[in-house]
């Protein structure tokens, strides 16, 4: 590969700032790198902290009417953007994005759909954010950007006085997880990742289930990501500077694991009645993504800097066992042919759920439940939440409805005076989960310690309401 395509990969993917430069995406300096960062989870890992104010079930103060301001409109900002829209005492004041066009284009969409909204912009200028961060008029900064931005920006977003909602995942360094948690204490903002899932329908139901003791004592949980984006990550033209390849390039490990971990996590009142202690990690070689490079190098000599060595592998699990005894089996592979999958298995000792391949719920011993003794049960158990709002968010839309279920929620915790269903030790330890596996991956799948970002108050913490018994309130535009 000559110099000028090497420049222009290592520009495009964003390589060059990672000492990505010797002989090989993972040359000498590269791999020197990489150990300190493992050496650096280790040490992370151990860390504990004095908690200055406790943000689990914290009521921060009532905002009648929600300002936001949204950072990233590329990929989620804009579907993020128009369902808040919809949402009555929310106005977007502010809007932006590195890339102008795109900024412009969102504001106009949003002026064709309606008068109320008319945000300022901000682009052009790789920190132009800041800028808008600064503002004295916004409660809530909503974050969109690539992974390495989200801890960055939400951390002086909670500086300058903002509530965050963050999309997964909320960190990539196990220090930036403990700033956030340190960072939300004490300034009292709200750091919420944004963690779609927990929303969908099945998830939701089967939480109500759990919280009303319908599968007794919840022993194992397993979650996933199994979702095939060899295409996308390769494009191009996907993810801004080919972000998401990036990281597929330099961390081994179950780079996205809160999609199947986090409704398992509120269903087994993870940092509200119990807390993950350890987990291993184990990873299988790479068998496409190194071949997918070889077919495209073929026409495209761009694609010639990836070596058999580069890639992460195929097939992540990570097992891990709480303090109370109980286990979780969570997955990621984004490259092989299999059907899109969260898992989402709740086995607990009078009952188990499982959603995929079709949702089914059995009882006892009897097996699985027949389709009209499932939907008896549905009816049931079906949350105030998704009995209030779960038609319009299906015709809303994100992802089926869940996107939207998450921002309704979001605004009417906020405007209600309610503690939120994730707080900042949520997107801590979550994440925390991923970076974790990369160690123990790298150490012969030995175990490490997940640390307690919530200081022992795990212990005294209580489980969110999601009854609506208060809030409720917040209206949907027609």
């Amino acid at each position: 590969m000559n110099n000028t395509n090497r420049r222009e990969f290592l520009k495009l993917t964003g390589l060059a700032g990672l000492g990505i430069a010797g002989t090989g995406l993972l040359g000498s300096c590269a791999t020197a790198s990489h150990q300190a960062s493992l050496d650096q989870i280790q040490q992370q890992a151990k860390k504990s902290h004095n908690q200055r104010f406790n943000m689990s079930g914290y009521r921060a103060p009532k905002i009648d009417k929600v300002r936001i301001g949204f950072v990233g409109l590329g990929m989620r900002g804009p579907g993020a953007v128009n369902r808040m829209s919809k949402i009555e005492n929310v106005e977007i004041k502010a809007l932006c994005d590195l890339i102008p066009e795109r900024a412009e284009k969102m504001k106009k969409k949003l002026q064709e759909a309606s008068s109320i909204h008319n945000p300022t912009l901000y682009s052009g200028k790789e920190d132009s954010w800041k800028e808008m961060f600064n503002r004295d008029d916004l409660d809530l900064i909503y974050i969109t950007t690539p992974w390495q931005l989200h801890a960055p920006q939400a951390l002086y977003a909670m500086e300058h006085g903002k509530h965050v909602a963050c999309e997964v995942r909320v960190a990539t360094t196990l220090e930036e997880c403990w700033q956030l948690v340190e960072t939300s204490e004490r300034t009292k903002k709200h750091c919420m990742m944004l963690e779609n899932c927990c929303y969908d329908f099945f998830e939701m139901l089967t939480l109500n289930m759990a919280r009303q003791g319908f599968f007794g004592d919840i022993i194992h949980g397993e979650g996933a990501y199994i979702h095939q984006l060899v295409d996308l990550n390769f494009s191009k033209e996907g993810y801004q500077d080919m972000w998401r390849l990036k990281h597929n390039m330099t961390r081994n490990g179950n780079l996205y694991p809160t999609h199947g971990l986090g409704p398992i996590c509120q269903i087994m009142n993870i940092n509200r009645g119990d807390v993950m202690d350890y987990l291993v990690s184990v990873q299988s070689n790479d068998f496409h993504m190194y071949e997918e490079a070889k077919k495209l190098a073929a026409k495209d000599s761009f694609y010639n800097e990836f070596t058999k060595d580069t890639y992460r592998g195929n097939m992540n699990t990570t097992t891990i066992r709480t303090k109370k005894g109980k286990t979780l089996m969570i997955q990621h592979d984004v490259t092989s042919p299999r059907p899109y999958s969260r898992i989402h298995l709740v086995s607990g000792t009078k009952g188990m759920a499982r959603k995929y391949p079709e949702a089914k719920i059995a009882t006892g011993h009897q097996g699985w439940l027949k389709p009209e003794e499932f939907k008896a049960l549905e009816a049931q158990y079906t949350p105030d939440i998704v009995k209030k709002i779960g038609e319009m968010a299906k015709k809303i839309g994100g992802h089926g409805g869940m996107d939207f279920m998450m921002d309704w929620r979001l605004i009417d915790s906020l405007r209600n005076r309610l503690p939120l269903d994730q707080d900042v030790y949520d997107a801590a330890s979550w994440t925390s989960v991923g970076l974790l596996s990369e160690w123990s991956v790298a150490n012969r799948s030995n175990s490490i310690d997940v640390p307690d970002f919530t200081a022992g108050s795990w212990t005294k913490n209580k489980p969110v309401d999601i009854s609506l018994k208060e809030g409720g309130s917040t209206t949907v535009r027609s």
